[in-house]
């Protein structure tokens, strides 16, 4: 007999076509919760509830100039001693601009407290635009020095050379200004984590640049394109900060002017971040801007090379600063500062004793991690400590001499360099930094923030 055949079977065409889906397995409704739950967490992380459109645009803004800024801290030094320029003529550079950045942080503090920050955030970067493009078409030093100076090229040089420049006071006074205060610290975190990311795009940008053997005219064109995408992205970072909306301004009483002033309300917390901060000053401007010139000089290697370091140090340090809003949350705020600040100075010495470029910039790599805790932090408690009309005042003030005892170390960290040790500029400066340490310790532990010394009367009363 002849066994029934499947009215559904076709034998020419194969057994019947399974519904669409039936062969791969469908997600499960817990799985795709699950999905939504990581995508709404990744959305929360990325612009939590309480980030405010301002605060998004200053952020954009920080990473875009931190770009540029990064860029030309590896490029603007290896580029000038490819020229000739020896170390103490480096020293000198820096030293210029140490001073130009000093007189236009302090300026710009004392204005953006009467006029605004906006403006400030605006027309900085438009500067910075035009020194790099400086750069691109010149290698005059009576150009370069002033153009330096101007784009506050040098200053804060290395993997951690995502600052922003002079307007950064204006910056930190309005973020406080756009954010909840329990959110303070959270917003600098997210800051420094812009800063970071832009460090990141600024190495990577870097491995455009031309190998470590051209003669000074071959160099001027192979950095061109370099210089030139430091001012667009510079440009660019003003031209985010035009969508500002700075929040109006409390009204005087009748009859009162606002004025430039020295800022009388937060005196007692200036002075010693006077005292603490020149020390550091000290510190920075023996190693901070020759961060490049050094692994240049010890290890013979390229600009090319430096960037991918500073990227890599980047990509894997960016978390950290986003560790720091919890870390204060736990051991409190100047504990934090001052803990990180001392392992920072301590790592120093085992970098410039390392003896391959590979180890060196590891060594380089954990201090940078540990160094952008305390960054925000730091930027973070100044600013809740000033008197809320003084804040932009305070934030520059306190690093005049910072940057004063900035300017004056570089020439002899250049001196040193040519005539004595490679290495002997970075362990002065972890004494410095591990003496400013202490200071920020044995000044600012008895004064927390106001939000600690709430949640310690809360806790008070609870236990009562």
């Amino acid at each position: 007999m002849t066994a029934p055949q499947d009215p559904s079977h076709d034998p020419v065409a194969g057994p019947p076509a399974e519904p669409a889906g039936a062969g791969s397995p469908r997600p499960s409704a817990r799985g795709r919760r699950q999905s939504t739950r990581l995508s709404i967490r990744m959305l929360r992380w990325i612009a939590p509830t309480w980030m405010t459109r301002d605060l998004r645009i200053i952020a954009a803004a920080r990473v875009v100039m931190s770009a540029a800024r990064a860029l030309s801290a590896v490029a603007v030094p290896v580029y000038l001693a490819e020229q000739g320029y020896s170390a103490i003529a480096l020293g000198a550079l820096f030293l210029v601009v140490a001073l130009a950045s000093a007189v236009l942080s302090t300026a710009i503090g004392l204005a953006a407290d009467r006029t605004g920050r906006r403006p400030f955030m605006i027309a900085v970067p438009f500067l910075a635009a035009l020194a790099a493009v400086a750069f691109a078409v010149s290698r005059d030093a009576w150009l370069l020095f002033p153009a330096a100076a101007l784009g506050s090229f040098g200053r804060g040089a290395g993997a951690g050379s995502g600052a922003v420049g002079p307007y950064q006071p204006a910056e930190a006074a309005l973020t406080l200004e756009v954010v909840p205060q329990r959110r303070r610290n959270d917003a600098f975190g997210m800051l420094a984590f812009g800063s970071s990311v832009g460090a990141l795009a600024g190495g990577l940008l870097a491995l455009t640049a031309p190998p470590a053997t051209l003669r000074a005219g071959a160099a001027l064109s192979g950095y061109r394109p370099l210089f030139l995408i430091s001012a667009a992205l510079a440009l660019g970072a003003g031209l985010l900060a035009l969508g500002l909306r700075e929040p109006p301004r409390r009204p005087l009483p009748e009859g009162r002017r606002r004025r430039v002033r020295f800022p009388r309300r937060s005196r007692p917390i200036l002075v010693k971040l006077w005292a603490a901060n020149a020390v550091n000053g000290l510190a920075i401007g023996m190693f901070g801007p020759f961060i490049t010139y050094w692994f240049y000089r010890r290890y013979g290697v390229g600009a090319g090379e430096i960037g991918v370091l500073f990227a890599i140090i980047n990509a894997a340090t960016a978390g950290s600063t986003l560790a720091a809003a919890p870390l204060a949350r736990r051991a409190g705020l100047v504990r934090t500062v001052a803990s990180v600040r001392a392992l920072q100075a301590v790592l120093l010495v085992p970098m410039v004793l390392a003896p391959t470029f590979a180890l060196a910039g590891a060594v380089y790599l954990v201090r940078m991690a540990v160094q952008r805790i305390g960054l925000p932090l730091r930027q973070s408690y100044v600013v809740a400590m000033a008197h809320p009309e003084e804040r932009a005042s305070v934030m520059a003030l306190s690093q005049v001499p910072s940057q004063a005892a900035m300017a004056a170390s570089p020439v002899l960290s250049g001196w040193l360099f040519d005539g004595v040790s490679l290495e002997l500029p970075f362990e002065i400066a972890g004494a410095l930094q591990l003496l400013n340490a202490a200071l920020f310790w044995i000044f600012f532990r008895r004064l927390p923030p106001r939000e600690e010394r709430v949640a310690v009367a809360d806790g008070g009363e609870a236990a009562g």
